[in-house]
């Protein structure tokens, strides 16, 4: 499935506004999170399970066992974003 995948506030800054990804059809938003993880560097350090994040699915807040769907769009954020 493609996957649109958007970053915001500190997040953004480390890995780019977003980027485009395949994920298998059973993908949840954990999932996907753990496959960026994976691949170290910035994103583990950015999406690091120690760190609170916030995401969205097609701009509606989820928690991590949400489906992810064919075109959607995921983004992850800090907790709180601006002031």
């Amino acid at each position: 499935m493609k996957l649109t995948v958007r970053y915001f506030a500190s997040i953004r800054e480390t890995l780019g506004a977003g980027e485009a990804l395949e994920v298998a059809s059973d993908a949840t938003v954990g999932g996907v999170r753990d496959l960026l993880i994976a691949r170290g560097g910035a994103h583990a350090t950015a999406l690091a399970r120690t760190r609170a994040l916030r995401s969205a699915l097609n701009q509606v807040l989820c928690d991590e066992a949400a489906p992810v769907t064919n075109d959607a769009e995921l983004a992850f954020f800090p907790p709180v974003t601006g002031g």
